[in-house]
């Protein structure tokens, strides 16, 4: 059993006991976090969909959460970095910060900000983006009572540490590349926003920085109008998303 099986085990053995409170039945959305150093969870529901968690929360290194997730439910999760709170939750985020504090309440992450995108249906759906460009590693894929062409989707590589220079975000202290923008972000332009008379499949094609994505994280969006082969689909799974899958 290689590596990444043994975890998916371990992890579906941990998540037993919070699962036999959920109904038979019951989606569950396991959080992981593979860093070595905290990360806090931001959570934003889709339109008319409920908040969970609250929106955020910490997740110390090696440790996991489990959240059940209503029929239907579709929504995205990213993850903050260099987080400051007070006891009250008061504070911001080095990266994707929701701009309420620890408690996200529905609010979105701010670019650059990896983001996994999950749709609950009849078929589930789900992905992990770039076109917000990219804070953290991410992955996602189903651990339990899965059927179909269920499979993985994700950022596994480091693409701080290939983030072109007019991309790079850096933080202030020790001036190390802590993010990186999408092209759109970084430079406004309808041809990387794909908007205006770029605004379609037609006419907005791969630009070098998104190819740059894509052969970094081939099972990623890495923009708007990204092959459709970015999302995976999945029958009646629980979902694992692993923060920094790379290390």
């Amino acid at each position: 059993m290689d590596l990444a099986s043994l975890l998916l085990v371990l992890l579906a053995v941990s998540f037993s006991f919070s699962a036999t409170f959920l109904p038979a039945g019951a989606t569950t959305l396991s959080l992981y976090n593979k860093c070595s150093h905290p990360v806090w969870p931001g959570i934003q529901p889709s339109s008319g969909r409920p908040i969970l968690a609250r929106g955020g929360f910490m997740l110390r290194p090696k440790k996991a959460y489990s959240i059940h997730l209503p029929s239907g439910w579709s929504g995205r999760v990213w993850g903050r970095q260099d987080c400051r709170f007070d006891s009250a939750g008061r504070g911001k985020c080095a990266t994707g910060d929701c701009g309420k504090g620890l408690y996200c309440n529905g609010a979105g992450g701010a670019p650059p900000a990896t983001l996994a995108e999950i749709t609950l249906g009849s078929q589930d759906f789900y992905d992990v983006s770039l076109v917000d460009g990219y804070n953290l590693g991410i992955s996602i894929q189903p651990f339990k009572g899965s059927s179909g062409k269920c499979g993985y989707a994700g950022c596994v590589r480091d693409l701080n540490d290939v983030c072109p220079s007019g991309l790079q975000v850096r933080s202030g202290s020790d001036n190390k590349v802590v993010a990186c923008k999408s092209a759109c972000s970084a430079f406004g332009s309808p041809r990387y926003c794909c908007t205006g008379d770029y605004g379609s499949p037609q006419n907005c094609k791969p630009t070098s920085y998104s190819k740059l994505f894509k052969q970094a994280c081939p099972r990623a969006y890495s923009y708007a109008y990204d092959d459709p082969t970015s999302i995976v689909t999945c029958v009646g799974g629980s979902y694992l998303v692993t923060f920094c899958p790379h290390h």
